[in-house]
């Protein structure tokens, strides 16, 4: 069975919560990624399917990081498209945005009719990733790093990388 793009949404969220020992139903986590619990539960078994998820030790970080940065972009590549208003994400995401000057450049953004940035369209990885962001400020800043590599140039991927590498090692195992 092929991973699906709200997998890595659904397995970011858990790899958050792992970090800080919450566990939800397969109703609250979808509750809270503007998904249905089935289509959490799906994700999951995807996500075991894979080995980015075992049941008892639950996300496997490494692997899961290995997955963002070599396969995401090539399994769900983005392209910037039209102009619209948004929710900034990659480089111009809080994670990344004070690292990298814009130039003339507009920035990469959600479409979002909630959306205050005006820049280039970047389909998300699922329709409900801009309300999750909005819920959940480390949900946002790690779904902008995985757009980062979807998207970006050597130098923001690069950078996305090493912050993922970091935000996904478990305290005192660098």
């Amino acid at each position: 069975m092929q991973t699906k793009p709200q997998d890595v949404v659904v397995v970011l969220l858990l790899a958050l919560e792992r970090e800080r020992g919450v566990r939800r139903t397969y109703a609250e986590l979808g509750q809270h990624l503007g998904m249905s619990a089935s289509e959490v539960h799906a994700a999951v078994r995807r996500l075991r399917e894979a080995y980015l998820l075992d049941p008892e030790d639950g996300v496997q970080l490494k692997a899961l990081r290995n997955f963002l940065v070599h396969g995401v972009p090539h399994a769900f590549p983005a392209r910037a498209k039209e102009v619209t208003r948004g929710m900034p994400t990659a480089w111009a995401a809080p994670a990344l945005s004070g690292k990298f000057s814009a130039g003339e450049q507009l920035p990469p953004v959600w479409p979002d009719p909630d959306g205050k940035v005006q820049g280039t369209a970047v389909e998300p990885l699922y329709a409900s990733v801009p309300a999750a962001a909005r819920r959940n400020a480390a949900l946002y800043d790690l779904l902008a790093l995985v757009d980062a590599l979807r998207i970006g140039r050597a130098r923001e991927r690069n950078l996305a990388e090493k912050e993922l590498t970091v935000r996904l090692t478990p305290h005192g195992t660098a």
